[in-house]
């Protein structure tokens, strides 16, 4: 069912409690068959396995697919990213793609950058964590109470893992900009990928913020859809960039 992403939202706030499932190995198939039955070679560019099985399921249709047409490539590289970090790295990768190298360069590429696609985040409500195992209900309350903020990244193995808190909302916003003051290996051509759930106001903060230190960088700010948001909640917001590790 289609639903705009400002009613999702608003739907979250007035308690909805959203349910997501991760793609079929049969749906997958059904998506890569259909280009190599037009003769084309396949790269899958997948969500983090550490938070999605939805990689499995590519992995196990690639197998079987494999077999049925011999002569045909097809690669599966879990991305280790999530939300527009997934989006960041595959801009690099269709960029790559785009200069006309091999399928197999183009998949030894996106494994060698996939670890220096750098994710930070920070969620309004614990209790979206809480209800998806990733804190306490002790914490949520606690949290909630004190207006604790957790700071979180997507490290090398793809989890979501908190990295610290802070006292209220503004200061966590901040603590993605000097998280990524820390990690960025920025070049002339990298661009800034932040994204929001219904809080545009600050996404437009936290990119001024980075616009004062990179007046020339690149920024695209997008919305985070209900997938992610059904696990984050609203007023989640998220920052993704290129660095030296994540």
């Amino acid at each position: 069912e289609k639903i705009e992403v400002k009613e999702f939202y608003q739907k979250l706030r007035d308690g909805a409690m959203p349910t997501t499932y991760q793609v079929t190995s049969e749906s997958a198939r059904e998506h890569i068959e259909e280009h190599l039955e037009k003769g084309r070679d396949v790269l899958v560019i997948t969500f983090s396995s550490a938070l999605s099985g939805t990689n499995g399921s590519f992995v196990v249709a690639a197998k079987n697919l494999q077999e049925k047409y011999p002569d045909r490539k097809i690669f599966v590289v879990d991305s280790l990213c999530a939300c527009m970090g997934q989006g960041l790295f595959l801009d690099y990768v269709v960029k790559k793609a785009n200069e006309g190298v091999s399928i197999e360069e183009t998949r030894d590429f996106a494994e060698n950058l996939k670890l220096h696609i750098c994710h930070h985040f920070t969620v309004d409500n614990l209790f979206h964590l809480k209800r998806g195992g990733r804190v306490s209900g002790a914490t949520a309350i606690i949290g909630s109470i004190l207006k604790i903020k957790p700071v979180m990244h997507v490290d090398d193995g793809g989890h979501l893992t908190v990295v610290s808190k802070c006292m209220g909302r503004k200061k966590a916003v901040h603590a993605l900009f000097e998280n990524m003051l820390v990690s960025q290996e920025l070049g002339e051509n990298d661009p800034v990928f932040i994204a929001h759930a219904d809080c545009m106001d600050d996404a437009e903060y936290l990119k001024s913020l980075i616009l004062q230190k990179f007046p020339k960088v690149e920024i695209t700010i997008g919305d985070i859809g209900a997938v992610i948001g059904s696990h984050a909640g609203a007023g989640t917001i998220a920052l993704f960039h290129k660095g030296k590790k994540r």
